[in-house]
């Protein structure tokens, strides 16, 4: 699956999602795009899309959007490196267009 990396996620966080074409929006030259227009440039190019940012579902209308949305609750990584498996298992489970909140404890 190609995952697209929202800025507030940390890039160490790719090499945990084994068998994942990871990719950050900095290195796609997307930098400090609002959310809106960052998502529809993500749709054409990613399945994925993986952020920490808590207002994304409220300041986003999603629906109808191609593109899987995961919003992480937190961008520690060392808390994200605990729940490895757990987010695993949610980009595993998403269906094209879900967005989902995973708590990470």
């Amino acid at each position: 699956m190609r995952i697209l990396f929202d800025e507030c996620v940390p890039w160490p966080l790719h090499k945990l999602l084994i068998g994942h074409d990871c990719r950050t929006a900095q290195r796609e030259g997307w930098k400090s795009i609002k959310n809106g227009e960052l998502l529809s440039r993500a749709e054409d190019e990613f399945d994925l899309f993986l952020t920490s940012d808590q207002n994304l579902a409220y300041q986003q209308n999603l629906s109808g959007r191609r593109i899987r949305v995961l919003a992480l609750s937190t961008n520690k990584l060392r808390r994200l490196q605990t729940a490895a498996d757990g987010i695993q298992a949610a980009i595993a489970d998403l269906q094209a267009g879900e967005f989902r909140k995973l708590q990470i404890p």
